[in-house]
């Protein structure tokens, strides 16, 4: 049974990402969309700058991480939306729900496996790290500060098509699996769309478009059907990178959808 989310966080995190302008004006542009399905508090854009720990923009992410907790931790939430921004928002907002929920399942619905660790990045980016993070391999200043790491038997992907060596060392290493599209689910769950998921024949407005993705109205269905099998208890949507305000209308359309699916919304 789909349920309403009480909050919709604004989480304008473009520091995981190698490619800046586009990747906030589509985080501002998620953050307009998912207003409209609950009451949207934002996260402030930080002046951090600098890199440590293996990773670009460091203490711009943690300076958002410890933001997030904070808002997290006032408000409450018991069923969150979230609007990034890039793929590593979803580390703060998965440790919250996780704390929550401790037998929550996540579905990361994305093209790449994000699942490098800052020893094996070839990039040193976070975006490409969050999976790897929540599983407990954050640099140790952030996993001072998270709970619980996700089992990676609570753990499973959905349109991976892309990945690197550090990528699947670590899968093959946590036995991570990928969801199959009869698969039921049940109990609490979180989604993380990211939306190079997509073909982007259908959805170009991406920064790391990827071929052969999964069509809108396979993924549209696919979050439709977790909400209304499970307890659907977040929902997050990443790396949205329109170029202009036209590009930001016509994908609004599709994360739109993605929210309706979501909440059962007609």
């Amino acid at each position: 049974m789909t349920k309403p989310f009480d909050l919709a966080l604004s989480y304008p995190q473009w520091q995981g990402s190698s490619r800046s302008t586009n990747i906030l004006r589509g985080a501002k542009a998620t953050a307009e969309v998912c207003s409209r399905f609950a009451p949207l508090v934002s996260l402030r854009e930080t002046d951090a700058t600098g890199d440590d720990h293996g990773v670009h923009h460091w203490h711009a992410i943690y300076d958002q991480f410890r933001q997030a907790q904070h808002v997290l931790a006032e408000h409450h939430p018991r069923r969150l939306l979230t609007a990034g921004g890039d793929c590593a928002v979803d580390v703060a907002v998965i440790d919250y729900l996780h704390g929550m929920y401790p037998n929550l399942q996540v579905i990361w619905i994305d093209a790449h496996m994000d699942a490098n660790t800052p020893e094996t990045s070839p990039s040193g980016y976070f975006h490409g790290m969050p999976v790897s993070a929540i599983m407990g391999f954050a640099p140790e200043p952030l996993r001072r500060l998270q709970g619980e790491p996700v089992k990676p038997e609570r753990f499973k992907y959905y349109g991976i098509r892309v990945a690197d060596p550090g990528d699947e060392a670590f899968g093959s290493t946590m036995g991570l699996r990928t969801l199959e599209m009869d698969e039921a689910l049940s109990g609490p769950v979180h989604i993380h769309f990211d939306l190079d998921s997509l073909d982007p024949r259908e959805f170009p407005y991406l920064s790391y478009p990827e071929p052969n993705g999964v069509s809108v109205d396979t993924a549209v269905a696919l979050v439709r059907r977790i909400a209304t099998q499970a307890d659907l208890v977040g929902l997050t949507i990443t790396e949205f990178a329109p170029a202009n305000a036209d590009e930001v209308r016509d994908g609004s359309v599709v994360i739109e959808q993605i929210c309706r699916a979501a909440t059962g919304a007609a």
